[in-house]
């Protein structure tokens, strides 16, 4: 098995080595006329063929269809998260993705059901871009990939290893029965069931909605892998069947509300009173109304006694 030449540029990233989660060096995005000619390109070929396929899928397929292949591709990916918690050293979340993978493909019928998430066992995903960064490798710049899309120098080195070690990937690259329709089938079915699921997010939406697409979708990615690489990701998981990945995402683009140049909605203990709304009452220093008045109404004239 070759190594790839991306491994090459390790030792580079290796010198900038920093704490965990930190990418200072991605946010000042030092090759950012490059990968807005590349986000550019992706863009067009996403509106061109990706979305209208997906869209399409969307039509076709029911809710709960795509949530089963959703899972199925999910379990796939467990024996890999669970090399990779190994890895990083969380023996805990190893074991967690190890007994879902176990769950899932025989309770859940090869991973179209999640009942492990019924039984309290949460997704821990891990991949060797986060597992790099736990070693202390820095994130290096930004980069958008051809196709794939947002990503950081370490992520795509860590994207490439995966088809190396993943057992997935490994599996589907090298076992005897997988051919090349098949193998390229599960690639084109991850990529329309990782849209469908931006679209479910409310992606496209937040984007469309932003003034500068290409920066708020780099904000949301690096908040979101920093998340992802400091476990935040458990605290933020909400509810069953709702992925850490998921959970990560929803709270990247709520942080990103004010990047984007669009305000929150304001809270309900903030809103402005209706036009027919009664007046304030009176300050705590105002007397109350005599016993039998209502408050607003002038007090009747009082008559003399009789002499």
């Amino acid at each position: 098995m070759r190594v790839p030449a991306s491994f090459l540029t390790l030792a580079l990233l290796a010198g900038c080595a920093t704490t965990p989660g930190t990418d200072r060096l991605a946010e000042k995005d030092p090759l950012q006329g490059f990968n807005r000619a590349i986000w550019d390109i992706n863009q067009a070929f996403d509106t061109v063929l990706i979305k209208p396929v997906t869209v399409a899928y969307r039509a076709v397929v029911p809710r709960p269809a795509r949530s089963g292949v959703s899972n199925a591709l999910n379990n796939l990916h467990e024996p890999f998260y669970f090399v990779n918690n190994l890895l990083q050293g969380k023996p805990h979340r190893a074991v967690r993705s190890l007994g879902r993978f176990v769950v899932n493909s025989t309770v859940g019928v090869a991973g179209l059901g999640d009942p492990a998430s019924k039984m309290g066992m949460k997704p821990a995903p891990e991949d060797f871009g986060q597992t790099l960064a736990v070693w202390g490798v820095n994130g290096g710049p930004y980069l958008v990939l051809p196709l794939l899309g947002p990503s950081t120098l370490r992520d795509g080195v860590g994207m490439a290893a995966s088809q190396f070690i993943d057992p997935y990937r490994l599996c589907l690259n090298e076992c005897g029965f997988s051919s090349s329709a098949l193998r390229y089938g599960m690639m084109a079915g991850e990529v329309v069931d990782t849209r469908s699921q931006l679209i479910d997010s409310g992606a496209d939406a937040f984007l469309k909605s932003s003034a500068d697409p290409y920066t708020t979708a780099r904000s949301a990615y690096l908040q979101r892998r920093r998340a992802a690489i400091l476990d935040q990701d458990d605290q933020a998981a909400a509810g069953p069947g709702k992925g850490s990945d998921d959970a990560a995402m929803d709270a990247a683009l709520k942080d990103m509300n004010g990047d984007s140049g669009t305000a929150p909605p304001p809270a309900a203990d903030q809103a402005a009173p209706p036009a027919n709304a009664a007046p304030a009452p009176a300050s705590p220093e105002s007397p109350p109304p005599p016993a039998g008045e209502q408050p607003g109404q002038t007090p009747p004239a009082q008559t003399p006694p009789a002499q």
